[in-house]
């Protein structure tokens, strides 16, 4: 009998989560292509296959073996997808995506990747290629859009694609951080020291943030969630990217600040921990891998004193240098080290989430075909917020339309979250940033949030408040009134 390939700590997280909470949509990773133009379906099945065969990520199941999850490589006959292919009208196209984002995956016995071929008119697809995050991440889209590629348009040819071996699996990943993280329990071992550094750069953290939610928390969370789009223009990009310049930091860590400023503004103290993902890539071997790599840290912000924002963005670079020394430690297994509440009602360490998207996946080109990567919402919430990030192309056409800047949405859980409030939330956080980027040597909390409208509205509804309660006082109160007061 072969021996055992043990998960990685990643993928023996989502292990844990889908043998807990059962087959479900929310660690679903969707890629959604339009594809416009001659297409042939046909040779786009079989570039799937090529792509399948050649990653065992994509063909792994996970089997319970006494009470132990393990790795199981499928044959690439065996594993070969099934492009599945459905008529659907413009009309109709929304509520079938949303259903077929949702799909819920076997681990045990089928592989993690189903496809889906939606024909709206003769010369019009969407492509629903959906993974369960168990065997991929946001950086295997690179590999995954530029090895589809050269597979169709080795097949639209007659031929296979000519690839080179992939140097490692990742199963040979998975064993191999094992063997470099070593053993927690030896004082010596990477492990160990990754462990102690977490455990005090986390003492004391909060550990629930205080979010202005508009419904109290949830004994369970449900996991439904929706998303609200936000963005900035070039002229506000680009004077971020001079302030990461002079900062020696990255636009990532300039965001990051404002969007712990942004908390503090709203009632979530000045101790603001955010979760973000790193590639955990840490080779180049790994560069080419469609797998689950990621790993997440968590980014604590503090935003006491009432700082100036190029001070705030200063601290989020101390932080996230150390913590980038620090990024190999598995979360679930500092989870388990630092035991905070155990709640199903919340994540745990921290609750809202902070992520620059991979833009590389729309670089993909396929022979006769206009290529656009699709948004898809699929309805479900990992955290209670999470602030995705893309910066949009920079070219002079695409700035003229406005689109030469930030792109963002805010995801957010309907537990605790309505659409109005998270819209809100958006605009201010748009505001602040305008704000901090033309006056980075101001006060964060001297920046406006309220946009005018909401400054009339609530500076109209007080002052009818204010009269209604002083009539109400003057109609009981036998002591006359003065300048309007009792």
């Amino acid at each position: 009998m072969s021996p055992r390939v043990p998960l990685s700590y990643a993928q023996r997280r989502m292990w844990f989560h889908h043998q807990v909470a059962g087959p479900g949509p929310t660690y679903n990773v969707p890629l959604v292509l339009r594809l416009t133009g001659s297409l042939d379906p046909g040779a786009l099945e079989d570039a799937l296959a090529d792509v399948v065969a050649r990653h065992e990520s994509l063909r792994t199941v996970f089997p319970d073996v006494d009470g132990e999850p393990a790795q199981h490589v499928l044959d690439s006959a065996v594993a070969r997808p099934v492009l599945h292919r459905r008529p659907v009208t413009p009309d109709d196209l929304p509520t079938v995506l949303a259903q077929e984002v949702r799909y819920a995956f076997d681990l045990a016995h089928r592989p993690p990747v189903r496809a889906m071929l939606l024909r709206v008119a003769p010369d019009e697809h969407l492509l629903l290629i959906l993974i369960h995050h168990i065997a991929t991440d946001d950086w295997s889209s690179t590999p995954l859009t530029r090895q589809l590629s050269e597979a169709y348009t080795a097949r639209l040819a007659g031929a296979a694609p000519d690839w080179e071996p992939l140097p490692v699996q990742y199963a040979d990943y998975a064993v191999w951080q094992r063997e470099v993280l070593g053993d927690e329990h030896d004082p010596d071992s990477e492990m160990a020291a990754h462990l102690a550094y977490w455990g005090a750069e986390l003492a004391g953290a909060p550990e629930v943030l205080a979010l202005p939610a508009d419904r109290p928390r949830p004994p369970m969370a449900t996991g439904r969630g929706h998303r609200v789009p936000f963005g900035w223009d070039e002229e506000t990009q680009a004077r971020l990217v001079l302030l990461a310049r002079e900062t020696g930091t990255t636009v990532f860590m300039v965001v990051q600040a404002a969007v712990a400023a942004l908390l503090t503004r709203l009632g979530a103290g000045t101790d603001v921990p955010l979760g973000a993902a790193f590639s955990g890539r840490t080779d180049e071997s790994l560069d080419d891998l469609i797998g689950f790599f990621t790993n997440t840290l968590v980014l604590r912000t503090d935003t006491s004193g009432n700082p100036t924002f190029r001070q705030l963005v200063l601290r989020t670079k101390e932080t996230n240098l150390s913590a980038h020394a620090h990024q190999d430690c598995p979360f679930d297994r500092l989870v388990d080290a630092l035991k905070p509440a155990r709640s199903l009602s919340h994540h745990p360490l921290f609750q809202v989430m902070l992520a620059y998207q991979n833009a590389g996946r729309n670089d993909l080109s396929l022979p006769g075909l206009e290529v656009v990567v699709e948004e898809v919402d699929t309805g479900v919430a990992k955290f209670d917020l999470a602030f995705v990030f893309s910066a949009s192309d920079p070219a002079p056409a695409a700035a003229s339309a406005g689109r030469g800047g930030m792109a963002g949405s805010l995801h957010y859980s309907t537990d605790l979250f309505g659409e109005e409030s998270a819209r809100t939330m958006a605009e201010r956080l748009v505001r602040l940033v305008r704000a901090a980027a033309v006056h980075p040597d101001r006060p964060v909390a001297s920046f406006e949030l309220l946009s005018a409208e909401e400054r009339t509205r609530l500076l109209t509804e007080w002052n009818d408040i204010e009269d209604h309660l002083t009539a109400l006082w003057a109609a009981r109160s036998p002591f006359p009134t003065v300048r309007g007061r009792p």
